[in-house]
């Protein structure tokens, strides 16, 4: 038995110490050979291309329409106005400044409450020329009473006269009642 674990120890190490050369494998390159048909030749066309140049007009009707003046104040307290002045005598000036107005305040709950609020208000104007001559002068107020625009050519309302007719006055007779009544015992009238 002692003969059979030695030669069992003296397999193990020897396969163990063995190592196989690596050859590695060999491919052959794959034969490639020319198509068998030949590609065609193209030429130039026979047409000359389209020679493109710059419209002789313009795109748009109007001259070309420039800022002739321009002003932009922002102050800490949180108003500011600007304005502009175009070539075109397209004018716009607004003004806005902060202001203490009633707000409603909602709490986490959905719960309102009433209190003073910081919002904004603002007023303007704008004048512009309309491409048939028209002028055009718009002024608004936007404050706590809403958007309050002003102009002549804004629609208006309509309003509605109503005259109250006038009931005829007829002298009518009120009824008299009965002096007496006679009942019986028992709540019913008697004829």
């Amino acid at each position: 038995m002692k003969l059979f674990v030695i030669a069992a120890v003296l397999a193990v190490a020897a396969a163990a110490s063995y190592k196989p050369e690596y050859k590695p494998p060999t491919y052959s390159a794959p034969a490639y050979s020319k198509p068998a048909y030949s590609a065609p030749a193209y030429s130039a066309p026979a047409y000359p291309a389209p020679a493109y140049s710059a419209p002789a007009y313009k795109d748009n009707k109007y001259a070309d329409i420039t800022i002739t003046s321009q002003s932009d104040e922002r102050n800490l307290d949180g108003s500011s106005q600007w304005s502009y002045a175009q070539s075109d005598y397209t004018t716009r000036e607004e003004s806005q400044v902060q202001k203490k107005m009633q707000g409603v305040k909602y709490d986490s709950y959905g719960k309102a409450t009433y209190e003073d609020v910081m919002g904004n208000t603002n007023k303007g104007s704008s004048y512009w020329v309309s491409p048939e001559g028209q002028k055009f002068t718009l002024t608004w107020a936007a404050d706590e009473a809403g958007f309050q625009p002003k102009g002549d050519h804004l629609p208006v309302a309509p309003v509605h006269e109503y005259e109250l007719p006038v009931a005829p006055v007829h002298e009518y007779e009120l009824p008299v009642a009965p002096v007496h009544i006679p009942f019986n015992g028992k709540g019913y009238k008697i004829y």
